[in-house]
């Protein structure tokens, strides 16, 4: 199968099944913005779920939630009116619009000249309330980004954590970027979302993690800016080697991986490319991606990690005429060396920032979830999701569609769901088109009730991936659905 019939295959499978529509679909639609199905936000917010679990209780870190609309000043003080920009390059002959960077010569449409490429600002504008005839504040961006709106707390968020650094905040949510020509699906959206961690730190105590000690034997592929080829090493020997800067950034690129393995993504297919010089963010000192390897696309960032120093809270200070600095009263010798001549030194805390970008991790967990294989003669399509990221955890199906066979299904449905477990009851259609319509969205065990369960208070759990069944008890179903029953079908293999 190519990697365009594939790809064409797990959308049409996601369309199908209520994962991801095309916005405005009745209007004809309009490239760059998506909506998610039942199926579709239902994973959507177990990633989230699972992502704001991983950095609250995993790092300790609070999360806050902002505006998605900020006022001018704030995006002039952040370099993003001045250097938020992209190539623009428009078809002579239809008037087509492309990226620069994206087309040849000639347009792909029609095969005429293009335009000289010019910049293109790629926030969207808007007013906040009437506009006067004196102008006021009433010019406002959407975000392109959640960071801005946690740079400019910091002072409130500096004064929560009592004055003490380090500290990590976390904000999922809502981003937008007026993409010029996007034509990638979920790959490059205007609307979309973040989920985004910024650690604030002290600028000598970067090389010295509290925790690097967790992650140093951490294994990853690496594509360094200087290097033809990509290696294979831990993160102890790329921060002693100097290829990642330092231990906060290291941490950070290999919790970014602990957790894209935590949700299904393969890391066979997972590796960390450096910004190349010209392509660095203007706020970025540092910047890694974590890239998919599409079957369509190729290398896709889904992840990035950068360490943006301390541009963000010396601009804001700037700009808004407050004080983001704090004084250096940590110890040790770099500290000490910091303060020399100046015993009242204050510096702005540097940021690390691991941003996550939820859509294109979505599309990477559809793509590498996707089986396509014959059994008995008709093709079986399966979503292998892991079950912390599945949309239904478990699907009740009566045997038959018999009173006595679907009165016991949904008193069993009922119980499981009960006991917190997300359950979908299905009555439609044969035991086989139904085993394989659970398949399809990813449900990891059918539990089916026949008429043994009515004389003896049994059912079977199917599992997915192997279509192996096991017996067990309607009373130890939960139990087994919540943690026994993965282990029951890897001991039965």
């Amino acid at each position: 199968m190519t990697a365009a019939r594939r790809e064409d295959e797990v959308m049409e499978l996601a369309r199908r099944r209520g994962f991801i529509w095309a916005a405005f679909e009745i209007y004809g639609g309009a490239s760059g913005f998506f909506d998610y199905g039942p199926l579709g936000a239902a994973l959507k917010r177990k990633i989230e779920s699972l992502w704001r679990e991983f950095y609250t209780l995993g790092e300790g870190f609070y999360e806050i939630e902002t505006t998605t609309i900020g006022i001018r000043d704030v995006f002039d003080a952040s370099g993003h009116l001045e250097c938020f920009m992209d190539k623009m390059v428009e078809c002579k002959k239809c008037h087509s619009l492309f990226r620069a960077d994206h087309v040849g010569e000639r347009c792909p449409d029609c095969g005429g000249e293009f335009s000289e490429p010019q910049d293109f600002n790629l926030m969207f504008k808007t007013r906040i309330g009437a506009v006067t005839s004196v102008g006021g504040k009433s010019e406002a961006y959407l975000r392109p980004e959640t960071a801005q709106g946690m740079f400019v707390n910091f002072p409130r968020l500096l004064r929560f954590h009592r004055n003490k650094l380090p500290f990590g905040i976390i904000q999922i949510g809502r981003a937008y970027r007026n993409e010029i020509s996007p034509r990638q699906g979920i790959i490059r959206l205007r609307e979309f979302t973040l989920a985004e961690a910024e650690v604030f730190v002290l600028p000598h105590e970067k090389n010295k993690h509290p925790r690097f000690h967790e992650v140093e034997d951490v294994v990853m592929r690496l594509k360094p800016n200087y290097m033809d080829e990509e290696i294979e090493i831990t993160v102890k020997e790329a921060v002693e080697r100097k290829i990642i800067a330092h231990e906060y950034l290291g941490y950070h690129m290999a919790r970014v991986q602990q957790f894209l393995e935590k949700i299904g993504i393969p890391v066979e297919r997972l590796r960390f490319r450096q910004h190349e010089h010209d392509e660095m963010a203007h706020y970025a000192e540092d910047c890694w991606d974590a890239e998919f390897l599409s079957d369509r696309f190729g290398w896709v960032e889904i992840v990035g990690i950068a360490d943006r120093g301390d541009y963000d809270l010396s601009a804001h200070s700037r700009k808004a005429k407050v004080d983001m600095s704090v004084p250096v009263v940590t110890g040790g010798e770099e500290a000490e060396g910091a303060r020399e001549g100046n015993e009242n030194l204050s510096v702005f805390p540097h940021v690390i920032e691991p941003s996550y970008g939820i859509d294109r991790i979505i599309y990477a967990l559809l793509e590498s979830s996707f089986y396509k294989e014959e059994v008995r003669g008709e093709v079986r399509r399966v979503l292998r999701f892991k079950r912390c990221v599945a949309p239904v955890e478990v699907a009740v199906l009566p045997l038959l569609n018999r009173k006595e066979l679907v009165n016991k299904a949904k008193e069993v449905f009922q119980m499981i769901r009960s006991h917190g477990i997300f359950a979908e009851y299905d009555a439609s259609g044969s035991i086989g088109r139904r085993y394989r319509r659970q398949d399809e969205i990813g449900t990891p065990y059918c539990v089916t009730i026949d008429y043994e369960t009515l004389e003896n208070d049994t059912v079977t759990i199917r599992d997915r991936d192997s279509m192996k069944q096991v017996r067990v008890s309607i009373a130890e179903l939960p139990a087994k659905l919540r943690g026994d029953v993965e282990s029951m079908f890897t001991f039965s293999r």
